[in-house]
């Protein structure tokens, strides 16, 4: 197959995209597409349509594009649909023309990409919705695949979701073998704070006791780690608008309504990037 010099992928997020394309198809090519390449012509052209087969969110039409174009430079994308756009089964949501074998090979890993990341928009949207009017906001956690957490994150956004820390190096978030470690809460916070000053810091909990040790340290937003409902009021009540409040532990899509009427702030869910259900999506060529 021709390849020519790849033009830079302009991406919403600040990630170098064709490293991943390329260690994605590496690991699927490998020396080449046995089936495709004995039975489609190398000059042959094709146009092909993504279809949706189920309601949801897109995202990551634009790791689609940049698969396809690293193996067909000249391949026309023209997206139907914008990422964090709801879609209805039968909705076309890209057509393109390009080489064949280049929609052929790049048709699994293009999708498995933006299948991934349309199911965590479309997960997170369904989270969302469940929080509408309560006033309490779903965050992502760090459970994410390695290497991909930024394209997750990103898939969290389209859904309406809002990203928590990205990582060990944003922001500090002392759980419990760090206050084991340190000796205490209040040890913890006090090392913790020989850092940076503008950085938050949050502690997790796990009871009143806790609670009330994180406040006297002074951090930003305390975490109710496992804590029942009944806890987790008395918490919000203890906590009085002095840190901000995340719930945290064993949540799922019908809990959310009863953990955000105990009054926090936030909702962490790791269930939105570690138990993702791809989204169903076609690739049909079209002559």
């Amino acid at each position: 197959m021709k390849r020519t010099a790849q033009p830079k992928i302009i991406t919403p997020i600040n990630i170098e995209i064709e490293p991943l394309v390329r260690r994605a198809l590496a690991e699927d090519v490998q020396s080449g597409d046995l089936t495709t390449e004995r039975i489609v012509p190398a000059d042959m052209q094709s146009r092909a349509q993504w279809v949706a087969k189920e309601e949801g969110i897109v995202a990551g039409l634009f790791v689609g594009e940049a698969v396809f174009r690293s193996l067909d430079v000249d391949i026309e994308w023209s997206p139907k649909v914008e990422d964090g756009q709801t879609v209805h089964p039968g909705d076309v949501l890209v057509e393109m023309q390009g080489q064949s074998r280049a929609l052929l090979i790049g048709e699994r890993t293009a999708l498995n990409f933006v299948q991934r990341m349309s199911g965590i928009a479309t997960a997170t949207s369904r989270y969302v919705n469940v929080l509408k009017g309560t006033g309490t906001t779903i965050l992502d956690t760090r459970k994410t695949v390695p290497g991909l957490r930024a394209l997750d994150k990103y898939a969290v956004k389209a859904g309406g979701g809002t990203n928590h820390r990205t990582g060990l190096y944003d922001m500090v978030l002392i759980k419990e073998n760090h206050i084991r470690i340190a000796g205490g809460i209040g040890e913890a916070v006090a090392k913790a704070k020989t850092g940076t000053p503008e950085v938050k810091i949050e502690v997790e909990t796990t009871s009143l006791n806790e609670v009330k040790q994180a406040l006297e340290a002074g951090v930003d937003i305390i975490m109710l780690d496992n804590m029942s409902l009944s806890d987790m009021k008395k918490a919000v009540e203890l906590i009085d608008g002095r840190a901000q409040t995340e719930a945290s532990g064993n949540v799922t899509i019908d809990r959310l309504r009863e953990i955000a009427n105990c009054g926090v702030d936030f909702i962490s869910a790791g269930a939105l990037t570690h138990s993702v259900s791809a989204f169903d999506i076609s690739q049909l060529i079209k002559n």
